[in-house]
């Protein structure tokens, strides 16, 4: 295929690049008032209807279009809001897609530290390969869209505490030989431990029905 005739792609923004970005917005409250509107539409419609092709859209959504559109729109609001727990889901996944290798060395190792049901929760397999684990936390995102809600929050959450432990270990392991590498292992291990606390904390919302 030429260059010319070659379908045009967004490009994808990986995920080192957004843990720390900044949006800027005119009018914060129109920005919240718009984030939380969007996500309680999106989420309503698909569940109420949950055609397969559509989720396989929305679970396929930041591989074919990059994050921007999405972290626009949720990415400043706070964790235990929906469109904050829909935003930590996704840039979760895009993690994963970017780097399967990394990612499942750091579960396996997370999963060897941790004394907790936390692996069997999050539902890999033992060991769990690049492309399973791919697949895993897309069945995790999908589960928000058809299947029990608070379920697949207590997933990502058990999933993000396996991670964030291999990430510790993984800081330990490279503390004494790669120093930028060991920081930015337990910066990814402290994001992910917060975003483990919060989706949980989500979860507990949803089944209140305070989730908003």
């Amino acid at each position: 295929m030429s260059d010319d005739s070659r379908p045009y792609h967004k490009p994808v923004r990986r995920p080192a690049e957004l843990f720390d970005r900044l949006f800027a917005a005119e009018d914060p409250a129109e920005v919240s008032r718009v984030a939380h509107s969007t996500a309680q539409a999106l989420l309503s419609r698909v569940r109420t209807n949950p055609d397969e092709a559509v989720v396989d859209r929305l679970v396929a959504f930041t591989a074919e279009h990059g994050i921007d559109d999405i972290a626009e729109l949720w990415s400043r609001s706070p964790a235990k809001t929906l469109p904050g727990a829909l935003w930590r889901l996704y840039l979760v996944q895009l993690m994963i897609h970017d780097d399967p290798l990394t990612a499942a060395l750091t579960y396996e190792r997370g999963r060897a530290a941790l004394d907790t049901a936390d692996a069997l929760i999050a539902g890999a397999p033992v060991p769990a390969s690049p492309d399973e684990l791919v697949s895993l936390v897309d069945t995790i995102l999908r589960g928000l869209f058809s299947g029990d809600f608070a379920v697949a929050l207590d997933r990502a959450a058990a999933f993000c505490r396996v991670q964030a432990a291999g990430a510790t270990h993984l800081a330990d392991d490279y503390d004494a030989t790669e120093s930028d590498r060991s920081a930015a292992f337990t910066t990814r291990a402290l994001r992910l431990s917060d975003y483990a606390s919060d989706l949980s904390a989500c979860a507990a919302l949803w089944r209140r029905e305070s989730l908003t």
